[in-house]
């Protein structure tokens, strides 16, 4: 498929649109306790070393990116919303203003993509998945945490939320995802 310069001036004034509703994401008390709990399972189950360089995906205003930081591991956050961008500069991260879909790194950049609630943003889940394995560097570590769909949390509902699926689609799209990225990096 082909997009024509109409189609995309469309999806340009979409993503605009969308990237107009993020809200800043200053750390709560039990973000961060969470962040901390699935880091250490992550960086077990990945052998995380100092080595590694970390993407991590709707970085907020640096929860997991103090967590790193901490351990001297190398990150870089991205996020739409230009306050936390602000805050984690201030913070001295290295924060880009970058939607998800469109990673802006080239082929087999990080060893771990961190994206902690940030994918169910996302309104190209399958194109956006196929980017974080395009990024990763060959045996790299993806971690997605998304909300589940029908709890009393109501996720579904929340207007900045356009893919809250259940686990066995995930598991699907990236499975697919997967193989999308093998063979457009081929």
């Amino acid at each position: 498929m082909k997009l024509k310069p109409i189609d995309i001036e469309k999806i340009e004034n979409f993503l605009d649109r969308i990237a107009a509703q993020t809200y800043p994401e200053p750390p709560t008390p039990i973000h961060s306790q969470i962040t901390k709990q699935m880091w250490e399972r992550v960086k077990a189950e990945a052998n995380v070393t100092t080595s590694f360089e970390i993407l991590d995906v709707g970085c907020g205003q640096g929860v997991a990116l103090e967590i790193f930081q901490s351990e001297g591991i190398t990150a870089t956050g991205i996020t739409l919303n230009l306050e936390d961008v602000r805050v984690c500069q201030e913070r001295g991260f290295n924060v880009k203003a970058m939607d998800q879909s469109f990673l802006d790194f080239p082929d087999r950049s990080f060893d771990l993509v961190w994206c902690r609630h940030c994918l169910e943003h996302s309104i190209f889940h399958l194109f956006t998945l196929s980017e974080f394995y395009r990024v990763l560097k060959d045996q790299g570590f993806l971690y997605v945490e998304v909300p589940a769909p029908n709890t009393s949390c109501h996720h579904e509902n929340n207007p900045n939320h356009y893919s809250v699926l259940d686990k066995s689609m995930w598991s699907s799209l990236i499975t697919r995802s997967v193989l999308l990225s093998i063979t457009c990096m081929i």
